[in-house]
């Protein structure tokens, strides 16, 4: 059973908590001096064209220009992997876009203190069961809904209902959802993109358009909302009025009030299942593991590194069992650690030195199974040549 704690402070940050049985699984942070602007989307201006990088720089009226690269600009070739393997040399990006024209495109990643967002002309919008795409023809289904049946079902009502022109992603809150409400939900979003395009051609009917924000994205406590609401919700605690009554209208329009509690308390609410407590130890450097051994996450630019240590446990049996159980009971807290702390990108797990494959494998197996409970996309790619594990894991809410 989950429940949402939603914390703001009198400068209006915000800090969302993801708590399952009591224990807090995910944490969200939302400051006001730092707006997120990942997921929203803008009718911006070419500002100059890099040929020999084949990008360009995009004015969306922020603070700093955002960066446009060939593969975000030219039709998506898979669903599954973008234009990731695609020959992009093929491709001359001033067939595409020249300077000042306009340009409709959606902020995939936010700026940093060193570089400005990254943008691409791959629209998505997530509803509450679909991840609408326009101008594809793709549809697929969560990789978490396993059954065939299911997934038939849902992408048969996905193709009945998907105008020309649009493909989308069917989320994992689908799954044994009526047509009608899926239904409902596609026509939410189509509608809402619409608009979106309605507005570029009024702005477009202008020589000297200004970069305008078309869509924004709502915030941290509305994409928790959307991505949790479905799953095994029981109740939403706040400190705030204002959020209290977009919640409140939130699940009025999901049709969930009468099953997901929502509850105003004038209190410290983050002392609550000792949240504060959990939140302190989710920032530090080492993590004790039950057994006596620790991990170590050090975040850098390019990846993220996590070192296994034996620590204060020497073991019962043999070495080979002792390392076991220190990587054994790594992985399952690395699972967690990676889930609660957001960490995206590439990982690097640096376990204790196994001489057995088959102990290996175990490890690999013990990490991929704990790995199922994060609802974020990661990928398991496996053992170096020099012993590291290597995976990827895609960011839920980010503002690095």
């Amino acid at each position: 059973m989950h429940e949402i704690i939603i914390s703001q402070d009198e400068q209006n940050n915000k800090i969302v908590a993801l708590v399952e049985n009591g224990k807090l699984v995910e944490k969200y942070e939302e400051k006001v001096e730092g707006q997120r602007l990942e997921g929203n989307i803008y009718l911006g201006k070419v500002e100059n064209v890099l040929m020999g990088m084949q990008a360009a720089f995009v004015d969306i009226g922020a603070e700093k220009n955002t960066f446009i690269h060939i593969k975000d600009v030219i039709p998506k070739i898979s669903n599954e992997t973008g234009n990731k393997h695609e020959t992009l040399s093929k491709y001359d990006i001033k067939n595409y876009i020249r300077p000042n024209m306009p340009i409709l495109v959606q902020v995939k990643r936010d700026s940093t203190n060193k570089k400005g967002a990254r943008v691409s002309t791959h629209i998505s919008l997530s509803g509450r069961f679909i991840v609408l795409m326009p101008n594809t023809e793709f549809i697929t289904v969560s990789k978490k809904i396993e059954k065939e049946t299911e997934k038939k079902r849902l992408l048969e009502i996905a193709k009945q209902n998907l105008p020309k022109g649009y493909g989308a992603i069917i989320r994992t809150s689908a799954q044994g959802k009526p047509e009608e409400l899926i239904k409902q939900d596609i026509q939410r979003v189509v509608i809402g993109y619409q608009e979106i395009l309605n507005r570029v051609e009024i702005l477009k009917e202008n020589p000297q358009f200004e970069p305008s924000l078309l869509y924004q994205n709502d915030g941290i406590v509305g994409k928790i909302l959307t991505d949790i609401v479905d799953q095994d919700l029981i109740r939403i605690v706040t400190n705030h009025s204002q959020i209290q009554s977009y919640v409140k209208q939130f699940l009025s329009d999901t049709g969930l009030t009468s099953k997901v509690k929502l509850e105003l308390k004038n209190e410290d609410i983050l002392q609550m299942y000792e949240i504060e407590k959990q939140l302190e130890k989710a920032n530090n450097r080492k993590i004790w593991l039950k057994c006596g051994g620790f991990i170590t996450i050090d975040k850098t630019e390019a990846l993220t590194a996590i070192d296994v240590n034996s620590g204060k446990y020497v073991g019962t049996k043999d070495l080979e069992q002792t390392v076991y159980t220190v990587n054994k009971e790594a992985s399952i807290e690395i699972a967690k650690q990676l889930r609660l702390r957001d960490i995206g990108g590439i990982i690097i797990i640096d376990y204790i030195d196994m001489e057995k494959k088959e102990t290996k494998q175990k490890v690999l197996e013990t990490l991929e199974e704990a790995l199922k409970k994060d609802r974020s996309k990661t990928q398991v790619v496996g053992f170096t040549p020099l012993d590291l594990l290597e995976m990827t894991r895609k960011h839920m809410c980010s503002n690095d």
